[in-house]
């Protein structure tokens, strides 16, 4: 018995092909990881307000600076805040990757500088996330910056 080339066969060739390439998206979809950017986003999204005042506060001072300088990130506070006792927080939130976040106390030495090792940092797009609170004013700034080796 000889087959005979159809449209019936044409069709259902195509429909198979096509079922296929879907189940293929769909398995991959499921495979894809999301992150959120914050797991506590509510809350969060109900302090967005000290944010606000944070960073006008943060705008009558002379700006942040977040560079890298050879093995190391170096994030330099205003100079006006030089001799205060700071306390706060940085957050090197990588968008990509949840698992290269990089968050520590804020730690400045007596120019303003906070000096973070490279190593502890993956190749990546940051966002730089800083808080911090001179006396009973809060302040805070947001920098991209690009980390490479």
């Amino acid at each position: 018995m000889k087959l005979k080339w159809n449209w019936g066969w044409a069709l259902t060739l195509v429909f198979i092909a096509f079922a296929t390439h879907i189940s293929i998206l769909v398995y991959k979809c499921t495979q894809e990881k999301f992150d959120l950017v914050s797991s506590d986003y509510y809350d969060e999204e109900l302090k967005y307000q000290d944010k606000i005042d944070g960073m006008k506060n943060a705008k009558q001072l002379t700006p942040v600076q977040v560079v890298q300088t050879g093995n190391e990130v170096s994030v330099q506070l205003p100079k006006e805040l030089d001799g205060h006792s700071l306390t706060g927080q940085i957050w090197l939130y990588c968008p990509a990757n949840a698992a290269n976040d990089y968050k520590a106390p804020l730690q400045v030495n007596n120019e303003g500088v906070m000096l973070i090792d490279k190593k502890k940092l993956a190749d990546a797009n940051y966002t730089a996330k800083i808080t911090w609170e001179a006396g009973n004013t809060q302040y805070y700034n947001e920098q991209a910056i690009t980390i490479a080796k």
